[in-house]
């Protein structure tokens, strides 16, 4: 038809082609979507797309992988030179894209998305689950940031009632949470740098109580502790009576407390430097960056200090938890491992023309025997602390839980109205020298004063036993 055109009156016809997932729809919102034949590109995206040569019509990538490396992935458009009798001369065949290498884990990641598929659905038949409907996990390589897996799954109801999952892993990158006491180890951090803790430092664990609020207490009172075992039992109070000395207080049970606002600047530089409260350059074209409180009330800096004021996204929250495995450096976590040429050679590469390097973004402005001392903390949270049987089989491990109340809208009103329990986890194996870390995310897990699912747990440990198992 198309050599034969001319003679064809009202026929058309156009080349096209359509993306074929291999592994269905595993990690498929990350690799992204491209426009379709009859859409060309759209509308938001023509200005950016037309400065670098591209017609209306082309189909481009839109989102996530696909739009952010559609240089790579673009082919290149076969040249025709019109001659006088309107016959066409080619002068440049045309060629495909290039191959772009992720460093997923596709294993890893086929069984991450089945198996967290089912326990979102399961877990919401638990008891305390009325508001609770999804799970995220980053699992990474904390020497250089690559993401060897991802996955963030969310169970919906139809109209009759019937529960489905649907994927949600863009939520790790866009949805920020209350993070609770996995942030812990960078709260110990700012008590080390600024001389209110050293190694060893013992505060007894009481609860406190500042005039005209309610007291604040751990979940359970501890007495004299040390550093270790604050950590060990994720003692709030340990980090209050940090946070009242960082900020050069004086604490009077039911006193008025006054701190230096300064204070709140000493906690965030320091969190910054684990990557929360910063985009952490992941490479996909969306990023949240979390809520930061405006308040300085002294109340707040004590919230902060516990994981319960500014918000973090789980990408964050795996920053996070690279920085203190690897020993002080952040790294930016990335997808994209390699690119070659296109091949002429059925499906082999052609020549390498990428390849990703570790990119250290910073390091902790932090002695290193106070970073081996919070590792060696996260090292007996797992052992025989709160965080026992979080990372599986894998004994030789560290990491840190977190449980924080939050708050949501019920009624669609847009305001905050029933408060809930996020629960959280961070960790990595082996601890003496890391080969992978998790973070786990499940938020509105609970209610207060109701049973708390193991959700959290159950995936954690799963994930970490299935790492090794491929590894």
């Amino acid at each position: 038809i198309s050599e034969n055109i001319d003679n064809l009156k009202g026929f058309n016809t156009k080349l096209d082609w359509e993306r074929v997932y291999l592994y269905g729809d595993t990690f498929k919102t990350i690799l992204g979507s491209v426009s379709s034949n009859s859409q060309g590109i759209p509308s938001e995206l023509a200005d950016i797309y037309l400065k670098k040569g591209y017609s209306l019509d082309d189909r481009v990538g839109i989102s996530y992988l696909e739009y952010q490396y559609e240089d790579y992935l673009k082919g290149t458009k076969a040249t025709y030179r019109l001659l006088s009798d309107n016959s066409y001369e080619l002068v440049s065949e045309g060629r495909r894209g290039n191959d772009i290498v992720l460093t997923i884990d596709i294993n890893l990641q086929s069984y991450l998305d089945d198996m967290l598929s089912n326990e979102v659905y399961n877990a919401k038949g638990e008891v305390g689950t009325n508001y609770y409907n999804r799970s995220f996990v980053v699992i990474s390589d904390p020497n250089t940031g690559e993401i060897l897996a991802m996955s963030g799954k969310q169970v919906l109801n139809r109209d009759n009632g019937e529960k489905y999952v649907v994927d949600y892993t863009p939520g790790i990158v866009t949805l920020p949470i209350t993070p609770g006491s996995v942030v812990k180890g960078a709260s110990m951090m700012v008590g080390y740098k600024y001389g209110a803790i050293n190694i060893g430092s013992v505060i007894n664990d009481e609860c406190i109580k500042i005039k005209d609020t309610p007291e604040k207490c751990s979940w359970r009172t501890m007495g004299n502790i040390d550093d270790i075992y604050a950590l060990q039992y994720s003692s709030n109070v340990y980090q209050y009576k940090i946070a009242i000395s960082v900020g050069s207080g004086n604490y009077e049970y039911n006193r008025g407390l006054s701190l230096d606002a300064d204070a709140f600047k000493k906690y965030r530089d320091m969190y910054a430097e684990f990557g929360l409260g910063l985009k952490t350059g992941i490479d996909l074209p969306v990023e949240s960056l979390g809520y930061m409180g405006s308040s300085k009330l002294p109340g707040h800096l004590l919230d902060f200090s516990i994981g319960q004021y500014d918000t973090y996204t789980p990408i964050q929250l795996s920053q996070y938890i690279n920085t203190i495995a690897n020993g002080g450096k952040r790294l930016k976590p990335y997808l994209l491992k390699e690119v070659y040429k296109a091949s002429d050679n059925g499906d082999k590469f052609g020549s390498l023309t990428y390849k990703a390097e570790t990119d250290v973004m910073g390091t902790l402005s932090v002695e290193d025997k106070y970073i081996n001392r919070v590792r060696e903390g996260f090292y007996s949270v797992v052992q025989n602390g709160l965080g026992y049987g979080y990372m599986g089989y894998y004994t030789n491990s560290s990491g840190k839980t977190g449980t924080s109340q939050s708050f949501i809208d019920t009624d669609g009103d847009g305001k905050v109205d029933t408060e809930t329990i996020t629960s959280s986890f961070v960790g990595y194996s082996p601890s003496d020298n890391p080969k992978m870390s998790i973070v786990v995310v499940s938020p509105d897990i609970s209610v207060p004063n109701s049973s708390q699912s193991s959700v959290t747990k159950r995936i954690s440990a799963q994930v970490v036993n299935k790492f090794f198992e491929l590894n």
